[in-house]
C-alpha cells in the first residue's frame, strides 16, 4: 500500500522518477482502464503518471524552501487511487535537499558599538546568518576579515544553538581610530560551498563599558494557542552593572527575529513582559524569538537571550470530511464487503485532539471499515433489497477526542439500482370466465394483469399464451391474448353444444435478463343460448308422410295414443319443453299432456266417431325467444291394422258405417216405403 521515493529538489520537468506500475505490481495497460487519479493535498500537482507505462515523472520542479520551509525533513504525500476494484496507495516523496541557497543576513550592516577602555577579551554579539538549506548545505561556520583589534569566535547557547561573537584581543584608542570597518562572512557545508557577507561596523566610544545581562540565556514559556491578546507569556528580566542612563534597560526584539512573531507577541520595553499579541496562527508548535537588552547610556550595550515558545495546542479545529471516491448507484444484488465510497478524514489539532473516531448508524447495511492512515472505507454489511428501499442517506459522524469534543456530520446519498430479482405476480392461481356461445369474433372476453416490484425494463411485463390445444385444436384457433395488456380475445364462435368448458393459462414474463414468469390458469365456462329447436324424436315424419297411430274403436276414456318424444340440445331453461295441440279434427276426443307429451282419449270412443283423425302436436323450449317444432300425427279407428295405411291428407269425412249391399238394402226399402205412402194418399183421396 506505500512506495517511497527520494528525488533532489530542482530536478528538471519530466525527469523519470521511478515506474510506479511495475513498483506497486499494478498492470500498467490497466491504469487508464481503472480510473487512476493521484490526490495530494498540495496546491500544485509535481508529479505525473504516464497512463501507459506507469512511468513517474517530474511534471514541476520541486523548490525545497519553498515547500517545506524549515522543516528538517521534507515530505510530499500522494494518494494514488485506482477503480474497478476500488484500491487507494500511498506515496510518498521525500525531497533532498541541494546547496542552492547562500547564507544571508537579516540586514545589509550592522553596528556595534565598544568603549575605548574595555579590556581585551570583551565580547559583542554579531548576527547569526540564515540558510535555507538544511544539513550540511546550512550555515557551518563564520570567519571575520582580519582585524589587530577583534577576532572571531563561537559560542553555544543552553539548548546547543550556536552564534558568532566578536572579541576585543588588542586595547583600542579611540582618538587613534574611531571606527573599524570588519565583514563577517558565514560559509555553508555545501559543494561547493556557499558564503555571504555582511559589513559589522564598530564604532569605539569612550563611556558605558558594561552591557546588560539576562537572568537566563534560554528562556522557556508555552501559552494556549486561541489565547486572547493581553495574555503573558513571559517576563524576561536583564541587569547592568552601569549607573545611571548607562544601567537603565530597554527590551526589544532582535533584529534576527521574524516581523511576523513580532507582530504577534508583544514586549513591554521596561518591564520585559511578553504578551499576546492577536491571533496565534501558526503551523509549528514551537516558536524561536531573540530578546535583546539594552542600556540607555549614551553608547547603549546590548544582549540577547532565547525565547522558545510552545504553543500549546487547544481543540478548535473539527475533523474534515472528504469523500474520496462514491460509487452510486449500486446494484441490489451487491454482496457484503462491496466497497461503495472512500473517505478522507482529517483533524489539523496535533496529538489527542486530531484523532477521530468516525460512524455511521447501526440500523443500517453498511459499515466503515478504516483502510490507511485517515482513510476509511464505506462497504455494504448485509443484503440489499431495491423493492423495499431504494435509497440510503447515510450519515457519517466523525468526532475527535478532543476536550471538548467537535463533531462534524456528512451525509451521503446512495441509490440502489434494480435486479431483476422478483417474478411477475398474479393476484390469484386460477381465474374463472363465462362467455356465451355465438360470439363475435374478436370479442374481448377478460383481462389478466400481472404486478411486477422491479422497475425498469425488469418490471415492464408481457403476458403470452402457453402452448395447449382445445378438443383437438391448438389454443391459438381459440384465443389470442394481447402482449402489452394481457387483454383476451375470442378468435372463434364458441358453440355451447360442442365445447361447455376448457381452461388454458396465460404467461407473464418480464424483460429482465434473464426474464422471470409467473401463470395463470384461466378457466373458460361457454353459457348456452336459445340456438337449437325442440328435436322430435317419436313420432316422426318420413319422407313428408303423416305419422300413424291405430286406436282400437270402441277405446274407452283416457286411452293411451302415443306420446311425443322430443329433446332439445341447449341447456337449462333452454331446453325445458312443453307439448301444445296446434290443431286437432276432433277437438272433445283427445287431450295432449303439456309435460310429459302423451296424447290421450278424453272419453270413450263411439261407433259414430270418424274412423280417422289428424293432430297437429306443438313442443315449445322456454327459451327466450322460445322455438318450437311441430309433428302431425293420423289417428286410425280400427281394431285391427289395415294392411294399407289411408291418406289423412282428407280428413273429417264421415265414417264409413256402411258397405255396399247395406246400402243397396236401404234404397230399396226406401223406395218401397215411398210407394206405400203414395198408395195411402191415393186412397185417401179416393174416399173423399
Amino acid at each position: 500500500g506505500q512506495v517511497v521515493y527520494s528525488i533532489a529538489e530542482g530536478t528538471e520537468r519530466g525527469a523519470s522518477v521511478g515506474n510506479i506500475a511495475k513498483d506497486l505490481g499494478i498492470d500498467a495497460a490497466t491504469l487508464s482502464a481503472r480510473k487512476f487519479r493521484m490526490i495530494t493535498g498540495s496546491s500544485k500537482q509535481y508529479f505525473h503518471i504516464n497512463a501507459s507505462t506507469g512511468t513517474l515523472s517530474v511534471n514541476e520542479p520541486i523548490d525545497r524552501e519553498q515547500v517545506c520551509e524549515l522543516k528538517s525533513a521534507c515530505l510530499l504525500n500522494y494518494e494514488l487511487v485506482l477503480e474497478n476494484p476500488l484500491e487507494l496507495y500511498r506515496m510518498e516523496f521525500k525531497v533532498l535537499d541541494v546547496n542552492d541557497n547562500s547564507p544571508t543576513f537579516p540586514l545589509s550592516e550592522y553596528h556595534v558599538s565598544v568603549p575605548e577602555f574595555l579590556s581585551p577579551g570583551a565580547r559583542f554579539t554579531l548576527p547569526n546568518a540564515q540558510d535555507l538549506d538544511e544539513g550540511t548545505n546550512s550555515v557551518q561556520n563564520y570567519t571575520l576579515s582580519p582585524d589587530e583589534h577583534f577576532h572571531l569566535e563561537m559560542q553555544t547557547r543552553g539548548d546547543g544553538s550556536k552564534y558568532p561573537e566578536l572579541v576585543l584581543k588588542k586595547a583600542l584608542d579611540r582618538e587613534q581610530q574611531a571606527a573599524h570597518r570588519l565583514v563577517l562572512t558565514a560559509k555553508d557545508g555545501g559543494d561547493p560551498p556557499k558564503s555571504g557577507d555582511v559589513p559589522v561596523i564598530v564604532t569605539v566610544l569612550d563611556t558605558n563599558d558594561n552591557a546588560p545581562e539576562f537572568e537566563h540565556s534560554v528562556y522557556r514559556a508555552s501559552v494556549l494557542e486561541n489565547s486572547p491578546s493581553g495574555t503573558l507569556v513571559v517576563q524576561v528580566h536583564a541587569t547592568d552593572l552601569d549607573e545611571g542612563p548607562n544601567g537603565e534597560i530597554r527590551y526589544s526584539f532582535s533584529n534576527t527575529t521574524s516581523a511576523d512573531l513580532q507582530r504577534m507577541f508583544l514586549i513591554d520595553p521596561h518591564t520585559g513582559e511578553v504578551t499576546v499579541n492577536g491571533v496565534l496562527a501558526v503551523q509549528r508548535p514551537l516558536l524561536e524569538m531573540l530578546i535583546e537588552a539594552r542600556d540607555n547610556g549614551a553608547f547603549g550595550m546590548s544582549s540577547t537571550a532565547k525565547l522558545l515558545v510552545e504553543i500549546t495546542d487547544v481543540n478548535n479545529h473539527g475533523p474534515e470530511i472528504t469523500v474520496t471516491s462514491l460509487s452510486s448507484p449500486i446494484p441490489e444484488d451487491a454482496v457484503p464487503g462491496t466497497v461503495i465510497a472512500l473517505l478522507s478524514i482529517i483533524d489539523k489539532d496535533p496529538g489527542e485532539n486530531g484523532k477521530v473516531n468516525c460512524t455511521i448508524p447501526d440500523n443500517l447495511p453498511f459499515q466503515l471499515k478504516p483502510s490507511l492512515e485517515n482513510y476509511y472505507s464505506l462497504v455494504t454489511s448485509g443484503l440489499l433489497d431495491r423493492e423495499l428501499i431504494s435509497e440510503y442517506n447515510i450519515t457519517i459522524t466523525a468526532t475527535d477526542l478532543g476536550s471538548p469534543p467537535i463533531t462534524t456530520q456528512k451525509t451521503l446519498w446512495v441509490q440502489i439500482s434494480d435486479v431483476n430479482d422478483n417474478p411477475p405476480v398474479f393476484s390469484a392461481d386460477t381465474l374463472e370466465v363465462s362467455v356465451e356461445e355465438n360470439n363475435p369474433l374478436g370479442a374481448f372476453l377478460y383481462q389478466v394483469s400481472a404486478s411486477d416490484l422491479d422497475m425498469g425494463e425488469n418490471g415492464r411485463v408481457s403476458y403470452v399464451l402457453r402452448n395447449s390445444t382445445v378438443a383437438g385444436s391448438a389454443l391459438a384457433s381459440f384465443l389470442s391474448v394481447s402482449l402489452a395488456n394481457g387483454s383476451i380475445y375470442a378468435t372463434r364462435a364458441f358453440d355451447f353444444e360442442q365445447l361447455r368448458s376448457f381452461h388454458f393459462q396465460v404467461e407473464a414474463k418480464d424483460n429482465g435478463s434473464p426474464a422471470l414468469s409467473a401463470a395463470i390458469t384461466v378457466n373458460v365456462y361457454i353459457s348456452d343460448q336459445n340456438d337449437n329447436a325442440p328435436a322430435i324424436l317419436y313420432p316422426t315424419n318420413q319422407n313428408g308422410s303423416v305419422a300413424v297411430e291405430v286406436v282400437p274403436r270402441l277405446a274407452d276414456e283416457d286411452y293411451l295414443v302415443t306420446k311425443v318424444v322430443a329433446d332439445d340440445e341447449d341447456n337449462a331453461q333452454n331446453a325445458w319443453l312443453s307439448y301444445h295441440l296446434a290443431q286437432s279434427s276432433d277437438s272433445t276426443l283427445f287431450r295432449l299432456a303439456p309435460h310429459s307429451g302423451e296424447l290421450r282419449t278424453t272419453r270413450s270412443l263411439r261407433s259414430t266417431d270418424f274412423l280417422k283423425h289428424r293432430v297437429v302436436v306443438v313442443v315449445r323450449d322456454h327459451g327466450e325467444p322460445p322455438l318450437s317444432s311441430t309433428v302431425t300425427v293420423g289417428i286410425l279407428l280400427a281394431d285391427t291394422l289395415p294392411q294399407v295405411l289411408p291418406d289423412f291428407e282428407d280428413y273429417g269425412e264421415p265414417p264409413p258405417l256402411l258397405n255396399a249391399t247395406n246400402i243397396y238394402l236401404i234404397v230399396s226399402l226406401a223406395c218401397v216405403s215411398c210407394i206405400f205412402a203414395a198408395f195411402l194418399l191415393f186412397l185417401a183421396v179416393l174416399r173423399l
